[in-house]
Formats: C-alpha cells, structure tokens, sequence
C-alpha cells in the first residue's frame, strides 16, 4: 500500500516501530512513551507540577516575549491570521508558560511555582540531524523565586534527567549576562569593536550586527572567533548586584558537586533573558552538540503586561537531542512495557471464549492483547513475541473441554496448565515472586 502524500519536511511520523529517517533513528512511540514518563518521574522526584499549553499563541505574545529582533521572531515562526487576530505556532513555550501563570493568578497558590512541560514546538529553520520544523521540548519554569538556590536547582534538575538516561559526557556552561542596562552598554560596545571588522564578517553575522550583535557570539566559524577573541568581554558590563548573585549560583553549584565551566561568550538567544544563563552540551554530539539550555528571565512577566517583575528561571531541552545523546553514549532506551497476558486461540469457539475474556480481564486491570486474524498458533507466538508480552495463554478445544489452558512464560520457555478461574492469580502469584 501507498500514498502520494508524505510527511511534510522537516517532520516526522512516531510509530509502533522504529525507524530510520534520512540516517537517523526514529524511536518508537513506545520509547517516546519510556522516554517520557521516565523525564516525569525526574520531575516529580523534584516537586515539580505539570503544564499544559495550546501550540498556538498570539503572535504579539510571542514577539514580545521572545524579543524582535531574535532570528526566531524575524524568520523562523509559523504564523497565520484568523478573523483579524495574528496567531503563531508556538517555537518554544517559557513565554506560554509565563502567560499562563499570569492569566490564571497562579501567585495566589502561594509560593514558588515549579512546573515542568513536554511537548511539540515549531520554527521554520534549515532541517538538519537531531533539528527538525516540529520538534519536541521538555523544560523547567521556576516562577517566583529570586534565590540564586532556584538557579542551581534548576541546573540540578536538568543535569539530573540526562544521568537518568547514562548521558555523563557533557559540559556545562554558564555565565551572567546582567540587567539589561548593562547588557545594552555591552551590546554598544561590542558592536563599536566589531564595525571595523564588518567587511570581514559572514552574511549572517553582518546581518546580526545591524540588528542583534550578541548572537555574533554564538558563532562557530573559527576565524570569527579569532576576531571575536580581543572583543569586550559582557561580565565588565555587569552591576554589582547580578556578578553577587552569580558568585551564589557557583557556590550552590560547588556544593551540589556539578561541574561547570565559566563561558563568558555564553549568551542566549531569546531576548528575556538576564543574569544566569546556563547551556549543556555532549561532545558525542559532534558540531550540533548542545543538548538544553535556559537562564533567568526576572522581566518576562513585565513584557507581556504584568504591572510588576515575576523573578523566574527555567530551562528548554530537546527530545529529539536527548534520543541522539543516548545512542551517542552507548544506552539502550528505557525498556517499553509489554502485554502482561497474550490469549492464542484456536478455531471458532475458543475465539469467543477469548474474546469474552480478553475484555473482563482489560477491567480487572491487566494488559491483555490477543489475534483478531483467526492465524495460526506459531503466528500467534510470534506476535505474542513481537508484542513483549510475559505470558501466552493458549487456548483450544482441548483447553475448553478441560477448562485450563495452557500458560507459557515468554522468557522461560517453561509451560504449565492452570484452570481458567486462576489465571489472574497465578499470573500475579508468578509476578509477585519475581519482584520478591
């Protein structure tokens, strides 16, 4: 069977299986499940609370969060217009996030609010390995909290979800990138070093120094960073109260253990945010090594119209990064789930006894799968195989007449007879003795 339509580029199919896509490997929804629920156990483990936004904001909303001049804003939205309204397809979700808490009063729960997310984001950018249009972030938004203790809890957490996948070789990167009073001294500065340099500059770079000159600091060609290795330096611009609060983040940093190293180049590319900036890379990543990143955004809140700062800080990560980061490091994903019981059956009346049976044991809360293609008992095995399942329960005319069927242990290969009305015990008896 076939189609003439195809997934748009830059996207990409999950399917029960895995895959290989332009010579990367697709997980299976099973994994992305494993994947997950594995992240959202580090979260809990952390007292963070879930959030959940629609895909698509106010472009407003969205341009003023993120910043105007950002290559996000200017190129790489997916925009549309509805009855008069401009929307986007959201390219990240801290803004979301933000927006929500402040439409819903979410202070008045009292406290810090720690919330996690996991979903799709899209940006119109060149597809490329581990980079894709519609691309999957989780993240961390820590939002009231001016402590610089929710700086290195927030590093911790993320650090904390790429070691529960055995991702260890990584470096993490810090700096503080001030007030944006100091940053625009800085911003001045830099460009003044960099004009005469201009002709020297690539297309893209002379294009971010007439708008946004800190991304020249993101640049990866070597002789740019030759010319970018005598420019200012952001952490002489820096007031006193933010390089005070980035000697505290070090020092909840030196106490957790978590390496670090200072990066004083290190800027991010969303204009909210200020002082603590962090990003985590995996040299197995190769050129495209970076993994997540975040920082502080004390003033977000104010640019889409709270009447007074909201001291925040979280950080965004990829999905499709953290599945190449573990095949990177040798890891094996986390192991999908599969049926508890897998019911062959043979000829027609052991199918309805199945098919009766398959459904009550689903409402006593059990796994259950079976055929619905009347094949052959070796081609039920295989599929009770290909399904993971524990057990196969082989059910016939013998098994009817008897009223026991046949249980075989996947694994084991070992078979025995039980009755039918003890089925769900043995197979939580056996279960029971495994965990033991």
């Amino acid at each position: 069977m076939s189609t003439s339509f195809q997934n748009i580029k830059g996207t990409f199919d999950i399917l029960p299986d895995a895959y290989t896509d332009g010579g990367t490997r697709i997980a299976s929804s099973a994994e992305w499940h494993a994947v997950e629920e594995t992240i959202r156990d580090v979260m809990h483990r952390h007292n963070l609370e879930e959030i959940r936004t629609p895909i698509f904001e106010p472009t407003e909303l969205v341009a003023r969060g993120i910043g105007q001049m950002t290559d996000i804003v200017s190129k790489e939205m997916f925009a549309f217009e509805r009855s008069g309204t401009n929307y986007v397809l959201r390219p990240e979700i801290t803004a979301p996030v933000m927006r929500s808490f402040l439409q819903h009063h979410l202070e008045q729960r009292g406290g810090v609010q720690k919330l996690f997310y996991i979903g799709p984001c899209f940006r119109a950018e060149q597809p490329q390995k581990g980079r894709y249009r519609q691309f999957h972030q989780f993240g961390v938004e820590v939002i009231g909290a001016d402590d610089a203790r929710a700086d290195a809890e927030t590093i911790a957490i993320m650090m904390s979800v790429y070691r529960a996948f055995g991702v260890d070789n990584t470096t993490l990167r810090i700096n503080t990138l001030g007030m944006p009073e100091a940053r625009a001294k800085f911003v001045n500065a830099l460009r003044e070093y960099l004009e005469p340099y201009e002709d020297d500059l690539s297309e893209t770079s002379r294009r971010r120094l007439a708008k946004n000159p800190l991304r020249i600091l993101d640049t990866k060609l070597d002789y740019e960073q030759e010319i970018l290795a005598d420019a200012p330096v952001l952490t002489e611009f820096v007031e006193d109260e933010s390089r005070e609060h980035y000697v505290q983040v070090k020092t909840y940093l030196d106490e957790l253990d978590i390496d670090y190293d200072e990066d004083p180049l290190l800027v991010r590319g969303l204009d909210y945010y200020t002082r603590t900036a962090f990003e985590l890379e995996s040299p197995d990543l190769g050129a495209q090594s970076a993994l997540a990143g975040g920082g502080r955004y004390d003033l977000l809140a104010e640019e889409i119209g709270s009447k007074q700062p909201v001291p925040s800080i979280g950080f965004a990560a990829g999905m499709e990064r953290l599945f190449l980061a573990i095949e990177a490091a040798g890891n094996d994903l986390p192991e999908p789930e599969g049926a508890d019981l897998f019911f062959a059956s043979l000829g027609e009346e052991a199918e309805h006894w199945v098919f009766q049976t398959v459904h009550r044991l689903r409402g006593e809360g059990l796994h259950v799968a079976h055929d619905l293609k009347g094949r052959s008992l070796k081609s039920q095995m295989k599929e009770a195989n290909r399904q993971n399942a524990t057990y196969a329960i082989i059910i016939g005319g013998n098994e009817l007449e008897a009223g026991a069927a046949q249980i075989k242990h996947m694994a084991s290969g070992e078979q025995v007879e039980v009755p039918f009305d003890r089925i769900v015990d043995y197979v939580r008896d056996e279960t029971a003795n495994v965990e033991e």
